[in-house]
């Protein structure tokens, strides 16, 4: 297996991964509440939990 003949720098190697940015979030709009979320992610409206469109959980209350 090849291996690098010097250690690579911190420095140098920071800037090879600048260009590696996250991308912002989808957002979608539900057909049934209106309500915008981030896709494939559950959602809290008016006190309940919906994902797909679909209640998920009523008078929802978030633990954390």
């Amino acid at each position: 297996m090849a291996h690098p003949k010097r250690k690579i720098s911190k420095t140098r190697r920071d800037k090879r991964r600048t260009h590696h940015v996250a991308s912002p979030k989808t957002i979608s709009i539900c057909q049934t509440t209106d309500a915008p979320h981030v896709r494939h992610r559950a959602y809290v409206v008016n006190g309940d939990l919906y994902y797909n469109g679909k209640l998920a959980v009523e008078n929802y209350t978030s633990i954390a």
